[in-house]
């Protein structure tokens, strides 16, 4: 019962930070000095990312919509199925958007997580993007965004967007999430549609980031194993769906610059608690 209850807490955790600007590794390192799985190291690694897909998941309901490229039209003769072009060519932009990630990801992602993944590395990401979120809030306050709608989104844009996620896969910290918006925000995209190309983005990028830790691990399972990943994606999922909407109802009304200042105290707080650690 111990270790379901630990799965849950990371799944709230995981189903919170994922979606709002604040990086959900940096609260995962957190909160697994205190609250850590009697599981081995192997499978933490994977379950920290495979977790993801109970939060995607709920991307995919809550906007199946606008990502199902295919609709439905009712006929005399039947019904008759339609490809949504405009879905089409948002997808194809997506695409772009993954390639840089994608590719550094499968090259070098041992390599990045041995360099990367320590307490230094996060807390200074939390840091910088935090002051990131700040300083553009306050440049564009007052300023009509150049980019109102995802169609309005080039592919020259998108691919910049997906240098911005490159950075959240190299370093740690940075919130795939906190650096797309980052990225849209600074290239005329407004605080919704930054937001929700991020939240489309996702579902490619922790579909592969999982396969590819599925893959790494193996799957050999125990059942305890199966049970504890189960439960939390699940409560990642479910979660996820307040988080979201939460995120979507607040930006309509408000900016970034609350998030960025959490990052920078959260940054702080990582340095002071694992230097106090080493004394």
């Amino acid at each position: 019962m111990i270790e379901i209850l630990k799965a849950i807490i990371l799944g709230i955790v995981e189903g919170v930070t994922e979606w709002l600007p604040i990086s959900s590794t940096g609260h995962m390192i957190l909160v697994d000095e205190f609250i850590k799985l009697n599981m081995s190291d192997a499978f933490m690694e994977m379950f920290f990312v495979v977790i993801q897909l109970g939060a995607i998941l709920a991307v995919v309901l809550l906007y199946w919509h606008k990502l199902n490229p295919f609709s439905v039209q009712k006929g005399g003769a039947g019904n008759r199925i339609t490809v949504k072009r405009e879905t089409i060519e948002m997808w194809m932009k997506i695409i772009v958007s993954c390639i840089p990630a994608a590719v550094i990801g499968l090259l070098y992602d041992d390599e990045m997580n041995a360099l990367f993944y320590n307490y230094q590395t996060v807390a200074i990401m939390l840091i910088l993007f935090g002051i990131l979120f700040i300083i553009i809030e306050n440049k564009n306050k007052g300023k009509r965004s150049r980019i109102n709608h995802l169609a309005q989104i080039t592919y020259p844009i998108a691919l910049m967007i997906g240098l911005f996620q490159l950075i959240a896969a190299v370093f740690p910290g940075t919130s795939r999430s906190g650096a797309t918006i980052v990225g849209g925000l600074m290239l005329g995209v407004s605080r919704t549609v930054a937001t929700e190309f991020t939240f489309f983005l996702a579902v490619p990028v922790m579909f592969g980031a999982s396969a590819l830790k599925l893959v790494k691990f193996g799957f050999n399972f125990t059942g305890q194993e199966i049970m504890i990943l189960l439960i939390g994606m699940v409560v990642a999922f479910i979660v996820s769906i307040l988080s979201i909407k939460f995120l979507m109802g607040y930006i309509k009304k408000n900016d970034f610059k609350a998030f960025g200042w959490y990052r920078i105290i959260l940054g702080i707080i990582v340095i002071f608690y694992f230097s106090m650690q080493m004394l």
